[in-house]
């Protein structure tokens, strides 16, 4: 096999078929299992599964695709959806979407007072949210049938209907790794921005808080003060989401052993290593590639599978 690092990026998919609108309804068969592949735009998309059954990735996140599957998906987050049910004279998945646009929400979010109530929600949606209410997902594939028919002011007062229905559901799951990342999404100021850039070009070093602070000019404990209070995690905390998150993209993208994977993302010992990937994953690294090759590539070699994914 070949040993050296296979990395697919996540491909910017511009949704420019809105038409003028700011929210758009369609429907998509998938009949192959590699109609899809990973990418990640910026607007939101809200999916429905009604048939068929496959594989979803989310950021990092790895699930399980079947009828009634109803996952919202946030702004610039990677995504892929694979067909599992296209052979055999499966008929493969048909999915109903919806896209809105990050400016409708930032727009009511800032003029219209009562919508700062669903300011969590929308913080779920950046890592993505799979919805698990049985009942709430009925009520949501009739609200479906509504925006499909409806066009003008009516789609969108149905439309912030549903999203309110969304909000209020309980039982739900959020997908990818959220202290990741929420900590590189939401750095709030320039000085910041310098610093996670700095970190990500350099988490592999041993790069310490004190060279960071350095680099960007500010003291020591005023960074960490900052960092904590922006990102919402430790810069320990940090750095080693972003180790184990280069790790997932090696055991999911190539077949360098788990040794020199922890070593080539920074960390100085195996048990220390699977140590921290047990406690961001809940599992271990080898579980954790056998998941993922048997997800994305089934029975096949991996030399022969088309469709991947990579975290950020």
């Amino acid at each position: 096999m070949n040993r050296n690092k296979v990395r697919i990026q996540p491909e910017f998919k511009p949704l420019d078929s809105l038409g003028g609108t700011s929210i758009r309804y369609f429907e998509q068969d998938q009949s192959t299992s590699q109609n899809s592949c990973l990418h990640y735009h910026e607007d939101y998309e809200l999916h429905l599964t009604t048939r068929g059954e496959g594989k979803v990735f989310v950021g990092d996140y790895i699930g399980h695709l079947a009828p009634q599957s109803l996952i919202l998906i946030g702004p610039n987050l990677p995504h892929c959806w694979v067909n599992q049910s296209g052979g055999n004279g499966g008929q493969g998945c048909t999915e109903r979407v919806i896209n809105f646009s990050q400016d409708l929400v930032l727009a009511h979010t800032k003029g219209v007072p009562e919508m700062q109530a669903l300011t969590p929600f929308w913080e779920r949606a950046q890592y993505g949210i799979e919805f698990l209410d049985v009942d709430a997902i009925a009520k949501i594939k009739e609200i479906f049938d509504d925006i499909a028919a409806l066009t003008g002011f009516r789609r969108v007062l149905r439309f912030w209907f549903l999203i309110d229905l969304l909000a209020t559901v309980t039982e739900y799951r959020v997908l990818s790794d959220a202290s990741y990342l929420s900590c590189k999404d939401e750095t709030k100021s320039a000085r910041l921005d310098r610093a996670v850039s700095y970190i990500i070009e350099n988490y592999n070093t041993g790069i310490t808080l004190e060279q960071v602070a350095a680099h960007i000019e500010m003291s020591i404990g005023h960074f960490s003060r900052l960092f904590k209070r922006e990102t919402g995690c430790r810069y320990i905390d940090f750095v080693n989401g972003i180790k184990i998150n280069k790790a997932c993209e090696q055991l999911t993208h190539s077949d360098r052993s788990i040794t020199e994977i922890c070593f080539d993302v920074g960390f100085n010992n195996i048990a220390n290593f699977n140590r921290r990937f047990y406690d961001v994953k809940k599992m271990t690294p080898s579980e954790y590639r056998r998941v993922a090759f048997k997800s994305l590539y089934g029975h096949k070699s991996f030399t022969g599978a088309s469709c991947l994914i990579a975290s950020q």
